[in-house]
């Protein structure tokens, strides 16, 4: 077979070229968030992250998609808190499902009727054992 493989999420992890080494050279996969898109938020997140975290060896480590979800749940708790001018539970679940396009580490994000989070995808490929940003996909 000769076309390529497109996987989701859960290959966003270093196990993926330990294990599959060569033959998932090439492959691409979707996730939540790639350290090289080039926007404000991220190169401040990125910036943040690496004078905080490092590796075994002192290197600054990259984030992940888990630590950017993470740090724009936090942000939009607390922007749902500020527009709400309260941390009372009901309060803040009415603003938390008014968020609208919430501009964050991993993008744009906005919470729809059903209370799920509309955003964007990143596109990444595995190339030279790395994975590399390719695009970003919007809803």
């Amino acid at each position: 077979m000769n076309v390529p493989i497109f996987g989701g999420d859960g290959w966003e992890s270093d196990q993926l070229v330990k294990i599959g080494q060569a033959a998932v050279e090439g492959t691409y996969f979707s996730t939540h968030y790639a350290p090289d898109v080039a926007t404000e938020n991220s190169r401040n997140f990125v910036a943040a992250y690496q004078k905080r975290w490092h590796d075994s060896g002192g290197a600054p480590k990259l984030p992940d998609a888990m630590a950017a979800l993470g740090y724009d749940s936090m942000m939009i708790l607390a922007d749902a808190m500020k527009r709400a001018n309260s941390t009372d539970g009901p309060k803040v679940r009415d603003a938390l499902a008014a968020t609208k396009n919430f501009d964050g580490v991993t993008g744009k994000t906005t919470i729809n009727a059903q209370r799920d989070a509309t955003k964007s995808a990143v596109i990444l490929q595995v190339k030279g054992g790395t994975f590399h940003y390719v695009e970003t996909v919007n809803p």
